[in-house]
């Protein structure tokens, strides 16, 4: 991560969790993989973008909400009144400037949150892809586009949206999360303190918004996921592109991030042919056939080694 000192160090501060994941992604050398249907894979790879989709019509239902209820719930707890004391200790009024705050923009991150979903890939998942994906994902003919990490996780401004990883916790995991916070603030409150009181309630908000955003039900843990999260309300781009698009019968607006670089700006990684690791197409009755229009696909993106880069998995599942 391109972050100079005090950058990093404020992130460790209020955004622990995802920091070690960071990190965790970094030292590992993984990749992420986008899993969709065959039709979707094509319009990424044809159109050569990223399609995101309001929280609201994702596979899980309640992606945002407990992330919301985990949150209400460390509020009210005795780890959250320590919060409180804490930066209340700081700036007097401050917890209640950010619970009106955070109550304020909550119907936004309901209504104009839109997001993609990518996994962590491994090298052992690189013939076979993941089987409770494919199950969850694959649909009659499905396909895992795996990604290269780089442009995932540099530090850049050119786009108004961000990459987090996905935190599986338990209303108890929450708080001992927003404990960690509360500590790390108290150890470095003369730091913290150098940004004044609305870069203190600016700090504190953005990591809400985050954990009510990314925080996911446990029980979805072997997903691994990361989410490339925009909210137009927090700030637009005309480089992502808004449309309107008919998904499995649903007509939704969506908006789009092209594989662009924007070298000058510090993204670089995202134009197809460097972006594409390879393709695994699932389980499916026809694997010959949609293996073969990948490979088409990739060639007609100029992405190296095509036939190379797309394998079917043998996975004996029916779906």
């Amino acid at each position: 991560m391109l972050l100079d000192g005090d950058q990093l160090r404020r992130f460790m501060i209020f955004h622990p969790f995802a920091v070690a994941k960071y990190q965790e992604m970094l030292g590992s050398k993984a990749r992420f993989v986008h899993y969709c249907s065959a039709e979707a894979a094509y319009y990424i790879i044809k159109l050569r973008r990223m399609r995101l989709r309001n929280a609201v019509v994702m596979n899980d239902f309640l992606e945002i909400e407990h992330g919301a209820e985990c949150l209400a719930n460390a509020w009210r707890s005795a780890t959250g009144e320590k919060f409180k004391k804490l930066i209340d200790g700081m700036y007097p009024g401050l917890p209640d400037e950010l619970a009106k705050l955070v109550d304020g923009w909550a119907p936004i991150f309901r209504s104009d949150t839109y997001i993609t979903c990518l996994s962590q890939h491994n090298d052992t998942e690189d013939n076979l892809g993941r089987l409770s994906m494919w199950r969850a994902y694959g649909g009659a003919a499905g396909v895992a586009v795996v990604l290269n990490p780089s442009v995932f996780l540099s530090v850049s401004d050119a786009l108004p949206a961000f990459t987090s990883p996905v935190a599986y916790l338990t209303l108890e995991d929450f708080e001992r999360e927003l404990a960690k916070v509360t500590d790390s603030i108290e150890t470095n409150a003369d730091f913290v303190k150098q940004d004044g009181r609305e870069g203190m309630l600016n700090s504190l908000y953005h990591a809400f918004r985050l954990a009510v955003l990314c925080t996911k039900h446990p029980g979805f843990a072997e997903e691994r996921e990361w989410r490339i999260v925009y909210t137009p309300s927090h700030g637009s781009s005309d480089r992502i592109v808004r449309s309107v698009e008919l998904i499995k019968g649903v007509p939704q607006v969506v908006h789009s991030i092209p594989f662009v670089d924007y070298p000058e700006e510090n993204l670089e990684g995202a134009e197809l042919p460097k972006l594409i690791d390879r393709v695994i197409v699932g389980p499916t009755e026809f694997p010959d056939q949609v293996r073969l229009a990948m490979v088409e696909l990739l060639s007609e993106a100029e992405v190296p080694d095509a036939q190379a880069k797309v394998v079917c998995s043998t996975i004996p599942l029916r779906q």
